[in-house]
């Protein structure tokens, strides 16, 4: 699959197929199903997927923690899966913003991507203070040449919608297998191995030390995890293990940290990519009397880690 910052000079082979349009944050159910009916319209077309990175709603309220589910580098990787040909991840900033919806179609699914087809969910909005939707874009699709298709949201459970916003608070709640039922994929947290105080090696439990950035945090505490150690961006050797994010209240830490202890591993991964999938929340963080009861604990924890994830798939 081929990324796509900009629209400008979209290679021929790229025009005249199928538009996905949406945020696409987390590629959930609901996400996957409207691709896989977008494949279906597409035939022997390209198909295509338009996003917009930075997600609009961070440009437009700042806020010093991330919503995403899913940054850049996950999000490609999750829709290469799904066979996608090419994603258009446009830079959402004050020039997007402030593009009309008029010549948002004229420009880019006219202009630079020649779309014949185009496929959005019945919420979607556009433009110039959100004010294209549905109606225009079948208006001017009618006046410009290209279909629109409509794709009903995917519903879970008692006909509720599935969506980004449901993911981030089951997340929240310390709810990951909820997460992934929605997403239909684990939830996983991607970032660089960093050097750290090297307390867990002390402690007998060496940990990969990961900074979230730019990306959703979930509830602190501790969690059975899979991890895999990415080679580029194509995903290496996985491995089953035990995790805790937060602030880890012996010691006091002034950011949030994922401290990951891979089960059965002996290596350095310093620099590495690592994505840890949550799979089961264990308990919450907590802070005890002295080292070796801290020890005790974790030595608990690793062992409850190893009985869940021995019952759980690796996909949900």
């Amino acid at each position: 699959m081929r990324i796509f910052r900009h629209f400008d000079e979209v290679p021929a082979a790229l025009k005249g197929g199928i538009v996905a349009i949406g945020n696409f944050d987390g590629v959930h159910r609901g996400h996957q199903a409207l691709i896989a009916a977008a494949r279906a319209e597409a035939g022997g077309s390209p198909l295509l997927v338009l996003a917009f990175e930075p997600h609009p709603q961070e440009f437009f309220r700042p806020r010093p923690d991330s919503i995403r589910l899913t940054p850049l580098r996950s999000k490609a990787r999750l829709l290469a899966d799904l066979k996608v040909d090419a994603l258009f991840a446009l830079t959402f900033d004050r020039a997007m913003a402030m593009m009309s919806a008029e010549d948002f179609v004229r420009h880019v699914l006219v202009g630079a991507l020649d779309a014949k087809k185009v496929v959005v969910g019945p919420d979607f909005e556009f433009g110039k203070g959100r004010a294209g939707n549905l109606a225009t874009l079948r208006q001017m699709g009618a006046e410009l040449g290209f279909s629109v298709i409509c794709f009903d949201m995917v519903t879970e459970g008692a006909a509720e919608k599935i969506s980004s916003t449901r993911i981030r608070a089951a997340l929240k709640d310390a709810r990951p297998e909820e997460a992934a039922r929605l997403l239909g994929h684990w939830w996983a947290v991607e970032a660089r191995v960093e050097h750290g105080d090297g307390r867990g090696r002390q402690l007998g439990f060496p940990t990969a030390n990961m900074h979230l950035g730019h990306c959703l945090a979930p509830a602190f505490g501790i969690y059975a995890v899979r991890v895999v150690i990415m080679e580029g961006d194509s995903p290496g050797a996985r491995h089953d293990g035990v995790a805790s994010f937060g602030i880890r209240p012996m010691y006091e830490s002034k950011v949030p940290l994922m401290e990951a202890h891979l089960f059965d591993f002996d290596g350095d991964l310093y620099g590495k990519h690592l994505t840890v999938e949550l799979i089961s929340y264990l308990r919450p963080e907590a802070k005890f009397p002295d080292v070796a009861a801290l020890v005790a604990q974790i030595g608990e924890d690793a062992k409850q880690a190893r009985a869940v994830l021995a019952k759980r798939p690796e996909r949900p």
